[in-house]
């Protein structure tokens, strides 16, 4: 049977990078020894108070059709915790509740972009973002982000990649793979030319709460960007709630609507037993969450230390996230050959920062997802497989 042109479209080197992630799983299901830091799955449970208020929505029956926009008290403490956070003023029609900020970035991609236009994407990145652009037809044009600038962006790159059919430029600040963070002066910067050009800028935060160094700019909240700005946010890596899918959009009125209307034909509302629960996530004081972001920040120089003065390796110390990216090129592998050498001879799953895009090259994304004492172990284990390379080299 034929499959539409789509299907074409969201397959490639997106979804193959999880192939090594997938094969540590088979390899744990044999109840082989493999320390699993390819995924950005919290290791943390998600704080009690949450959890008991979807117990206590769903016993109160809370399982019919809700908003499709998203319940108004979830969208009113959205609006509040984005205006306390950015400044930016915010209120409930400007938000929309989704299915985690995977399904706000394809939902907004749909809303804002043609068949034929250009999105300039910081590279490298998120897996994803190749297929949800080229699922509504438009063309990713990279924007190399190199390691001896830290992996952030530059103004000017992104000028020179601007044309006639340049529609919108997506960032995500802290970055995943490499958690850099852009300064107030580069947002400024790419805020001109948004103006300049009538650009969107769609503005993935979703790790703007585990920044460790410098302030978070959400560009929204910068004179002349609030109607062209869509913010993606989410609870997933903030409140280790990455299963429950709840996500959002902050942006126009007019953006609200139009996003809507493609939730009403696409998921008809989350439920809405989450969506209580998401209220209290954020409007309580939850004191795991401090803790949580301590332990990825205690967890981020733990790596960095360990890893320093190693042969053949090289961490680079990032502002936030839950990554750190660790330059292997002096190895003489690949970074994908590397990281299945380190699957297969000494039981670390991480993914290689090609799959990211070709600036990765020759990095591994590790993530911070294990404690103090199974994390240090896995470091030793990365130590002991560049050694064995770099003795291999010497030898040669």
């Amino acid at each position: 049977m034929r499959f539409s042109d789509l299907t074409q479209r969201i397959a490639g080197d997106g979804a193959a990078a999880w192939d090594i992630h997938y094969r540590a799983l088979e390899l744990l299901e044999k109840g082989e020894d493999v320390l699993l830091l390819s995924v950005g799955d919290p290791d943390f449970d998600t704080p009690a108070p949450i959890v008991q208020a979807a117990i206590d929505s769903l016993q109160n029956g809370h399982t019919h059709y809700s908003d499709v926009r998203g319940k108004l008290a979830l969208r009113q403490a959205i609006a509040r915790r984005h205006q306390q956070r950015s400044g930016q003023p915010t209120g409930a029609d400007q938000v929309t509740v989704l299915a985690g900020a995977q399904c706000a970035l394809f939902c907004v991609a749909q809303c804002v972009l043609n068949p034929g236009d250009e999105v300039i994407v910081a590279e490298p990145m998120y897996v994803t973002y190749e297929a949800v652009f080229g699922a509504c037809g438009a063309t990713v044009i990279p924007v190399p982000v190199r390691p001896e600038h830290g992996f952030r962006v530059q103004a000017e790159d992104v000028a020179a990649r601007i044309t006639s059919k340049t529609r919108a430029l997506a960032l995500n600040s802290p970055h995943n793979p490499s958690g850099a963070s852009l300064p107030r002066t580069t947002w400024e910067a790419l805020a001109e030319l948004c103006i300049a050009h009538d650009l969107w800028l769609i503005s993935d935060e979703v790790y703007s709460e585990l920044l460790y160094d410098g302030e978070h700019i959400s560009p929204g909240s910068l004179p002349g960007m609030a109607e062209r700005t869509a913010t993606l946010n989410s609870l997933s890596k903030s409140h280790a709630m990455t299963g429950w899918r709840v996500g959002w959009v902050v942006g126009s009125p007019a953006l609200a609507t139009h996003l809507e209307n493609l939730a009403l034909c696409m998921l008809y509302g989350s439920p809405d037993f989450i969506q209580d629960a998401a209220v209290v996530a954020l409007e309580q004081q939850l004191p795991e969450l401090a803790a949580m972001r301590e332990a990825y920040r205690q967890r981020r120089d733990l790596v960095c230390a360990c890893l320093a003065d190693c042969p053949g390796l090289r961490a680079l110390k990032p502002d936030g996230g839950m990554f750190v990216m660790v330059d292997i090129r002096e190895t003489g592998l690949s970074a994908q050959a590397f990281s299945y050498r380190l699957l297969d001879h000494h039981g670390v799953s991480v993914l290689a920062g090609e799959a990211f895009g070709p600036s990765a090259a020759g990095h591994i994304r590790l993530g911070l997802v294990l404690g103090a004492e199974p994390l240090r172990e896995a470091c030793q284990r990365i130590a002991r497989c560049a050694a064995e390379l770099m003795e291999g080299k010497a030898h040669a």
